[in-house]
């Protein structure tokens, strides 16, 4: 294999691991959102349509709770960024793994990133002759979550 070729192969690896970044920074709040309407909903349900403060309080806060009592009843700034770090990064790793893994059993190989590399590059090599010219990469050189390709190269979400 060239050395182009594998330059351009990590550069779209190490661009859909970008986008992946980006992509969950921007929806961060929306899921948070999403998350807390979902623990209100599920709480109302379980208690007839209606729910009391310490219900509330449990359904809002209770990881930042479990944060704080598992750290002796005070959490330092540093603590609850390290907390909130790992959760962001956790979550990321998950949406990673999920891309590439092709076997299902939540690891990520070699093997599976040669296998997403190539498949990018074929939605990629449009006219199917082995080679990307410029004309056939995204507008703007966008990777990632990209609205102009599903992963089988047609129209939709790049994942």
């Amino acid at each position: 294999m060239r050395t182009t070729t594998k330059l351009a192969l990590a550069f779209v690896a190490l661009a859909g691991a970008v986008g992946t970044t980006a992509y969950a920074e921007n929806n961060a709040s929306e899921k948070m959102r999403e998350g807390t309407m979902m623990r209100l909903n599920k709480a109302m349900s379980d208690s007839n349509g209606t729910i009391s403060f310490d219900q509330f309080s449990d359904a809002m806060n209770a990881r930042l709770k479990k944060l704080v009592a598992d750290n002796g009843g005070k959490l330092t700034v540093a603590q609850l960024a390290d907390a909130l770090e790992k959760a962001r990064f956790e979550q990321m790793a998950k949406r990673i793994i999920a891309r590439y893994d092709t076997k299902g059993d939540g690891t990520l190989t070699s093997d599976d990133i040669t296998s997403r590399e190539k498949k990018v590059f074929a939605m990629l090599d449009r006219n199917n002759d082995g080679k990307i010219e410029k004309s056939e990469l995204p507008k703007g050189g966008r990777f990632g979550r990209h609205r102009q390709w599903d992963g089988d190269g047609n129209e939709g979400d790049m994942q």
